[in-house]
Formats: C-alpha cells, sequence, structure tokens
C-alpha cells in the first residue's frame, strides 16, 4: 500500500502551482500547506520541505515528458525524418498540455540544491541527447544537410521549449496546427531533403 497521505496529490499540484505563480524563492511552504488545504505538520510529515517538493515535482514532468517521448518515437519509423517529426510532436504537445509541469521544469532547475542538480542536469543531457541522435542520424543517412547540426539542434529544442511560455488554448492556433507548423519548421532548420528529392534534382 501507498504510504503517501490522501492529499499527497494536493500537495504537489500546490507546490507546482505556487513555484510556478510566484518563483521558487518567493513561494512559503506555509502556503503551499494553505492551498493544499492540509496542515504545516501534514506537509512537513511527508515532504521536508521545499527543496524535496521541488525534486519530486521536477521528476514528476521529465518521467512524464520521456515518457511521451519514448511513446512516440516506438511508434515511429527508422527513418530519421519520421523520428524527428515523432520527437517535435511529443515536445509540441506536452508543452501545450502541460504548460505549469514544463515552465517549472524549465526554469527551476536552477533551484536545486547540488546533490539534486547533478541528477538533473543527467535528464538534461538525456533529452539533449535525444535530438542529438536523431539529427546525427540524418547527416549520416544523407537525408539532413545542415552544416551546423548542433545549432540545429538547440534551435529546435529551444523553439519547442517556448510554447509554454506563450501558448494559449483560446489563441487562434490549434494544437495540431501548431504541431504541423512546427514540425516543418524543425526539418527546415535541419535542411531535409529526402533522397527522392536530390536523385530528381541531380537528374
Amino acid at each position: 500500500m501507498s504510504t503517501r497521505p490522501a492529499g499527497h496529490k494536493a500537495i504537489i499540484e500546490a507546490a507546482r502551482e505556487e513555484f510556478s505563480e510566484q518563483g521558487y524563492g518567493a513561494t512559503s511552504i506555509r502556503n503551499i500547506a494553505k492551498r493544499a488545504g492540509v496542515s504545516l505538520s501534514a506537509l512537513y510529515y511527508y515532504y521536508k520541505g521545499k527543496q524535496e517538493l521541488l525534486v519530486a515535482i521536477l521528476d514528476d514532468g521529465l518521467d512524464a515528458y520521456f515518457g511521451a517521448c519514448d511513446t512516440a518515437l516506438q511508434a515511429a519509423g527508422d527513418d530519421p525524418a519520421e523520428r524527428l517529426e515523432a520527437l517535435v510532436t511529443a515536445t509540441v504537445r506536452f508543452r501545450i498540455e502541460h504548460p505549469v509541469k514544463s515552465s517549472i521544469v524549465l526554469t527551476e532547475g536552477r533551484s536545486l540544491e547540488p546533490e539534486h542538480l547533478a541528477r538533473y542536469r543527467k535528464n538534461e543531457e538525456r533529452g539533449t541527447r535525444q535530438f542529438r541522435e536523431v539529427i546525427e542520424r540524418g547527416l549520416a543517412d544523407g537525408v539532413f544537410l545542415t552544416p551546423y547540426p548542433d545549432d540545429a539542434r538547440r534551435t529546435v529544442i529551444a523553439m519547442c521549449n517556448a510554447i509554454a511560455q506563450w501558448y494559449r488554448p483560446d489563441g487562434e492556433v490549434t494544437p495540431d496546427e501548431l504541431v504541423e507548423r512546427y514540425v516543418s519548421l524543425a526539418l527546415t532548420v535541419v535542411e531535409y531533403r529526402p533522397r527522392s528529392v536530390r536523385r530528381a534534382a541531380r537528374g
């Protein structure tokens, strides 16, 4: 059986909202407890303080994001363009559907204490690596022609991540339209050229 309290989810959600709205440094543990509807003693029984809550929130957000990426990649074929499309689609949809989770992961890693920061950096590298491997495969196969693969990777990741900061569900662009746009942009950035197109150009 779980040892978490009935209000465990409420505590995590309350901390996530407080960190998102106020920032980690300005958030008080008292306000988190009040927002969650639990006593300070109940919160402290399960979490030693803000740092432990932040770690739990970051782990939750990263696990959800990488789970979405893994699912998308498993459904994609071996073609590098399909795999890049899968990663971009998963990232864009995650940023749209989980803006608060995304915002915390993208902005509050700097608030981690040294003993937690190293593990967080490894997760950051995992995110970088999955895009790098796809782009490198595309270059090796001759379907991505960018002479600047590292810059291309950083550009694609940055533009997808930024969605969490500006996208509004009631805006003019639907999630499907945004996915289509960003996949097109990503393929443009890596200078995607299908083999058939290149053969036709040489013919």
